[in-house]
C-alpha cells in the first residue's frame, strides 16, 4: 500500500477477499503528512513518546519543507486527546484555520505546520480471525467462512465495552450482529435499545437521543428520557448512523467521550453507562472523505469495524436460512430442493431480509400446497408492472415512458408531487396484491412500519383485509 493511502485503512474490518481482521490500537497513534513535499512521512505517538516536528534531523518527524522551522512543534498524548504545542515557529501552527500556541485535539485532527499539513490517525493492529466451529451464533446463522469469522470476532469483543461499527448492504443482518454482541456481553440482562437515525423527525432527533426537560420547546409538556438514558447500563444500537446530521455528530462525540448527556433545554449533565454499537449501509470512510461524517467521531466509534457479506457472497447459506425462516413461520410446508440453484443465481438486492420476505410470502400464499418452489415467490423485475420497472430502473424510465410521466405544464413541486403520489399508490397496491392483501407482510417487505403503510393506504384509498385477519 502506498504511503499516501496508509491512513485510509484504520479500523477493524472483516475483509471480503481474505477474511483478515485488524483492530484500532487506541493506546498509540501516528502523525501522518498528508500534504507537502514530505507527503507520506509518519511518526508514532504514544503516551511515553512525544513527537517533535521540524526540519532538524533530530526531530521524530523530520521534514524538508522550507516553511517548517527547525523545531517547529511537538505533539504528545494526554488520555484520549493529543496536545499540540507550537515551539515558537516562524510560520506558525494552525488548527481549524486558527493559529495556536497550544491546543487539545482528537484523532482525525488536521494540523498545519507552515505549509505542511499533517493528520493524527490511529494505528491498526492485525488480528487473526479464526472461523467459529458453530454455524450459528445467537440470532445469526451461517456456515459461510466469512460469517463464521464474524462469529469469532463477536465472541472475542463481547466481553469488553469496545465500540463497534457494522457496515453492510441493507438486509444483511446488521441489527442481529448488535443483538448477538449484547446477548454475549456482561450487559445481557440490561436494556438493548434500538435507535433508528433515519426514521426520526429532524427537529426531534436530539430529544429522542438525549431526552428533554419540560418546556424545552413547544409541545414539551413533560420531561422525556432519551434513548441513551433508556439504555443505561445496557447497549444502544444506532441504526443507519450514516444518516445522522453533521449538526448532531459533535454532540454524539461528546457523549461517547464524557459518558454524559445534556437533555434538550437542560442546564446540567447526567452520567450514562452505555455500550455503543452502530450500523450503516454507507461506507463511513467514504463519507468522511466527502465531508459528510466527522473523522473524529468515526475513529471514536469504529474501534472495531466489521462488514457483513451480502447474501450473493454467501449464497451457499440460502438453504439453511430458508429452512430456518420456514421453521419460524410454523408452516407445514417443505421447500422443493430443485429451486435452490435458481435462488443461488438470483442477485438478492434485499439480502437476507428479502429471503425472509420470500419465505413469508410463500407461507401466506401456498394455498394448501405441501411443497413450494420458493423462486415462484421472488419479486423479480420481469414480473413487475410499470411501477416496479420504474422503481428498479430509476428516473430515466420513470413511471410512464421515457419522460417519466412528467407534466411540464405544472410547477416543479406539483409535477414532482404528482409522480411521487402515483408511485406510492401503485407501489402499495402491488405489494398488497403480492402478499394476498396482508398488511403486515406488505409493510415488512416495504421496510416501513405498519402504521405508516396503513396511512399510505388511506391516503390513496386502498383497502385490504382487516387487522383482525392479519398475520403478525
Amino acid at each position: 500500500m502506498s504511503g499516501d493511502h496508509e491512513h485510509d485503512k484504520s479500523v477493524t474490518e472483516v475483509l471480503r477477499s481474505s477474511g483478515s481482521v485488524t483492530k484500532l490500537n487506541l493506546t498509540s497513534a501516528r502523525v501522518f503528512v498528508v500534504e507537502g513535499p514530505d507527503k507520506g512521512k509518519a511518526a508514532r505517538i504514544s503516551a511515553e513518546q512525544p513527537v517533535t516536528i521540524g526540519t532538524d534531523a533530530g526531530c521524530e518527524l523530520a521534514l524538508t519543507d522550507r516553511t517548517v522551522s527547525r523545531r517547529h512543534a511537538e505533539i504528545h498524548r494526554e488520555g484520549s486527546y493529543f496536545v499540540v504545542r507550537d515551539l515558537r515557529s516562524t510560520n506558525g501552527t494552525f488548527h481549524q484555520d486558527v493559529r495556536i500556541g497550544e491546543a487539545y485535539v482528537s484523532l482525525g485532527a488536521e494540523i498545519l505546520f507552515g505549509k505542511a499539513r499533517v493528520k493524527i490517525v490511529p494505528e491498526e493492529v492485525p488480528v487473526e480471525a479464526r472461523p467459529h466451529v458453530a454455524e450459528r451464533f445467537g440470532p445469526l446463522i451461517g456456515g459461510d467462512l466469512r460469517m463464521r469469522e464474524i462469529f469469532t470476532l463477536i465472541e472475542d469483543i463481547s466481553k469488553s465495552d469496545v465500540t463497534v461499527v457494522v457496515e453492510g448492504e441493507t438486509g444483511t443482518g446488521k441489527e442481529l450482529v448488535a443483538q448477538a454482541i449484547h446477548e454475549s456481553s456482561l450487559r445481557k440482562n440490561k436494556p438493548f435499545v434500538v435507535f433508528d437515525c433515519a426514521n426520526q423527525p429532524k427537529d426531534l432527533i436530539e430529544s429522542a437521543l438525549f431526552g428533554h426537560v419540560r418546556g424545552a420547546f413547544t409541545g414539551a409538556t413533560a420531561p422525556r428520557a432519551g434513548a441513551f438514558q433508556r439504555a443505561h447500563e445496557g447497549t444502544i444500537f444506532l441504526d443507519e448512523l450514516g444518516e445522522l446530521g453533521l449538526d448532531l455528530q459533535p454532540k454524539l462525540l461528546r457523549v461517547l467521550e464524557s459518558k454524559e448527556i445534556q437533555k434538550v433545554g437542560g442546564d446540567g449533565y447526567e452520567p450514562v453507562d452505555v455500550r455503543v454499537i452502530a450500523a450503516t449501509n454507507h461506507n463511513l470512510r467514504a463519507d468522511v472523505r466527502a465531508g459528510l461524517f466527522r473523522e473524529d467521531l468515526y475513529y471514536r466509534l469504529a474501534v472495531v469495524k466489521l462488514t457483513m457479506p451480502s447474501l450473493r457472497e454467501r449464497a451457499a447459506d440460502i438453504p439453511r436460512l430458508a429452512e430456518h425462516f420456514l421453521e419460524l413461520n410454523g408452516a407445514s410446508l417443505s421447500i422443493d430442493p430443485s429451486c435452490y440453484a435458481k435462488l443461488r443465481a438470483y442477485g438478492w438486492p434485499g439480502n437476507v431480509r428479502e429471503l425472509r420476505n420470500v419465505v413469508d410470502r410463500a407461507c401466506a400464499l401456498a394455498r394448501g400446497r405441501s411443497q413450494v418452489d420458493l423462486f415462484e415467490f421472488v419479486l423479480r423485475d420481469d414480473d413487475d408492472d410499470a411501477t416496479g420497472q420504474a422503481f428498479a430502473e430509476g428516473p430515466k424510465q420513470g413511471l410512464a415512458g421515457e419522460d417519466g410521466g412528467m407534466d411540464l405544464g405544472l410547477p416543479f413541486k406539483e409535477a414532482k408531487g404528482k409522480i411521487v403520489s402515483d408511485f406510492e399508490s401503485r407501489y402499495v397496491a402491488k405489494l398488497l396484491r403480492e402478499h394476498g392483501n396482508n398488511i403486515s407482510l406488505a409493510s415488512r417487505e416495504a421496510g416501513i412500519d405498519r402504521k405508516h403503510f396503513k396511512d399510505l393506504m388511506k391516503k390513496h384509498g386502498i383497502e385490504a383485509r382487516s387487522e383482525d385477519d392479519e398475520e403478525t
